[in-house]
């Protein structure tokens, strides 16, 4: 894994750390340029619904019908990384509201990130609902 620091002496672990934390505050802000700026133009969600594209992810979140109001590990997230490409596994806790309902969700996560431009950008998301006692 690389270990090699960022120019402004963080280790690149920590800079996907934050820039992942970076993106759950963005997903809470629902900015949906706020959000498109973390990710990359070819970023796609998988979930148990199968993937959705990053176009029609801000489009429902640019047009209000997808909200969230909260988003955050529930545990130490794991960072590893690979060169210029990174993987987050984490539990993560959030509250969606979609189609006038709220949902509760508790999901492990695996986000792989890309170091473009001197910054990291989420290039893939995949969630898992978890279960209890997992």
């Amino acid at each position: 894994m690389d270990t090699a620091e960022t120019p402004g002496g963080r280790s690149q672990s920590e800079a996907v750390a934050e820039a992942s934390a970076a993106l759950a505050e963005a997903i809470v802000s629902n900015d949906a340029d706020r959000i498109g700026a973390l990710l990359g133009e070819e970023w796609r969600l998988i979930d148990a619904d199968g993937p959705t594209t990053r176009a029609r992810f801000l489009e429902v979140v640019r047009s209000g019908e997808l909200t969230h109001s909260m988003m955050r590990p529930s545990a130490d997230i794991e960072v590893r990384v690979y060169g210029r490409t990174a993987v987050v596994l984490a539990r993560v806790v959030n509250t969606a509201h979609f189609g006038g309902r709220t949902f509760e969700a508790d999901e492990w996560t695996t986000d792989v990130f890309a170091l473009r431009d001197a910054r990291w950008v989420c290039v893939h998301t995949h969630i898992t609902a978890a279960r209890a006692g997992s």
